[in-house]
């Protein structure tokens, strides 16, 4: 169980890492506007927000990675930390910014931390 943990860890830090690269990088090309539905001028004007919001995903995938190299019980007290943080995140995104993100941050942070929960 721990390694099946551990696996859904790092695949919500790739997540995480992938969604800095969309929204710091790529906001204003097409994958960043596929994502927004924004429309070039929005996009423009918005990019200082969506590099921002990038910046706070790539802590989080940090952190994620940090505590699947981090010996016991740092490590697993942070992947909880980190997991709590993205299903928070998760859960208040799909309430105020859009359904989505429901399923696209707060399921698999959600899963992830009830496999490491379980794996203890």
């Amino acid at each position: 169980m721990e390694t099946t943990a551990n696996v859904l860890v790092g695949l919500v830090a790739a997540l995480h890492a992938y969604i800095l690269v969309l929204e710091m990088f790529l906001w204003e090309r097409k994958p960043g506007r596929k994502l927004s539905g924004f429309d070039a001028a929005l996009a423009r004007a918005t990019a200082p927000l969506a590099a921002n919001q990038g910046l706070y995903n790539g802590f989080l995938a940090a952190g994620l990675i940090w505590a699947l190299i981090a010996g016991d019980p740092t490590g697993f007290q942070a992947k909880v930390f980190f997991l709590v943080c993205v299903l928070i995140a998760g859960l208040y995104g799909g309430l105020t910014a859009n359904r989505r993100i429901f399923a696209a941050q707060a399921l698999p942070g959600a899963l992830a931390l009830a496999a490491v929960l379980l794996a203890r």
